[in-house]
């Protein structure tokens, strides 16, 4: 049996994805968006092994909500969860922003 992890972007995650190098090409260059992205994806693929290292956001784990794991590529978040030797990343995004109304709005919504 495998020890890896399959690991799926949401269609959320690949929106998020979009946006970040859109943003970057746009205000920096189109180069250094596609190291961004290139990282990013590093970090994503990272998770096929040992996706329980990673910490539970602060503000969700302030709810008691530990369903959700994050892994970072500063200032970004990977926000996703385990679920039967699959990851879901559910959103990527800049962790500068107001990380309680995005995890809210993303993932608390009934």
């Amino acid at each position: 049996m495998s020890s890896r992890f399959e690991v799926l972007l949401t269609a959320g995650a690949e929106q998020d994805l979009e946006e970040i190098h859109g943003y970057i090409a746009q205000f920096d260059s189109p180069a250094r968006a596609d190291h961004v992205l290139d990282r990013l994806m590093e970090v994503v693929a990272s998770l096929a092994h040992f996706p329980e290292r990673g910490s539970y956001p602060k503000e969700l784990a302030a709810l008691g909500i530990k369903a959700y794991r994050q892994t970072t590529f500063k200032p970004y978040r990977v926000i996703y969860h385990v679920e039967d030797r699959k990851v879901f990343i559910h959103m990527i995004v800049d962790g500068r922003r107001d990380m309680q109304g995005v995890l809210a709005r993303r993932l608390l919504r009934p």
